[in-house]
């Protein structure tokens, strides 16, 4: 494909769904109030057999990619502008349906992640759980050294449940010990950014001082209020790209949908 067969800026949105089927009316409101060309979900929680193609196609994603597990994972790409070249790879030692990729028009890359929550134990010698998580990330980082070229055009987005800066989380003293903000979770997205050479594209318009959410628990029924969030979805460009990005919205509403996800949509406005 020619690269600029996209003409003008497009909008990627990033959106941990929490099960896709549950929470369809709210993709459909998603789509109609901040009109994204591209939506890439995780957590769909729907097996291939029963993700919701036709009523997807309906809300106005003419191209589909999905790959589901029973009850739990799942990934999907929904797209307003063609793409080619479905695919996906295993990370973490485990076959779950947590990465999936296309390309494109005009050649870019789109890697759609669901990197594991870890449990509730940051020792990876007691919690198998946290041991995958690391694991997955550290072969994510050997993916990226593999596939190191300066002037690919990508773009990795996804739920990578890990917050790694002072201000990614509500208090980062008291979440030291938590995970998705632990140290070594913390260096080890480090290695995957300096690895790939990703720009992390939401903090290109929020700087790292000031606070930034993409996920509030269930466990607060005041969430609004008490703002005890953590900012676990990412948009992450190729230096290549970086200088398309045109802005970055997290938009808290969603959370206070009907039926809501305890994760918001991250959107990036990008010139490919």
């Amino acid at each position: 494909m020619p690269r600029q067969a996209i003409s003008r800026p497009i909008r990627i949105a990033s959106w941990n769904i929490n099960s896709v089927r549950l929470r369809l009316a709210n993709v459909a409101r998603f789509a109609a109030e901040f009109q994204p060309d591209v939506l890439c979900l995780q957590e769909t929680k729907a097996g291939d057999d029963v993700f919701p193609d036709a009523a997807l196609a309906e809300i106005g994603f003419t191209h589909r990619a999905f790959k589901g597990d029973k009850g739990y994972n799942g990934v999907a790409i929904l797209s307003k502008i063609p793409f080619t070249e479905k695919r996906y790879e295993s990370f973490g030692g485990i076959d779950h349906s947590r990465h999936l990729a296309v390309t494109l028009e005009g050649g870019v890359e789109l890697h759609d992640f669901y990197v594991p929550a870890g449990g509730d134990i940051p020792d990876a010698a007691a919690n198998p759980k946290f041991a995958h998580k690391l694991q997955f990330v550290a072969d994510m980082t050997a993916w990226c050294k593999r596939r190191r070229d300066p002037a690919a055009r990508r773009i990795l987005v996804g739920d990578l449940n890990i917050a790694p800066l002072e201000h990614d989380v509500w208090s980062h003293k008291q979440l030291l010990k938590v995970v998705s903000h632990t140290p070594v979770e913390v260096a080890a997205m480090e290695k995957l950014i300096a690895t790939g050479e990703w720009v992390d594209s939401a903090r290109r318009f929020t700087p790292a001082t000031e606070k930034l959410y993409s996920w509030w628990s269930y466990r607060s029924p005041n969430w609004d209020i008490a703002d005890k969030g953590r900012r676990l979805d990412h948009i992450w460009v190729s230096p290549a790209l970086a200088g398309g990005l045109k802005a970055v919205e997290t938009p808290r509403g969603p959370r206070g949908w009907e039926v809501a996800s305890d994760h918001v949509p991250v959107i990036a406005t990008i010139a490919l």
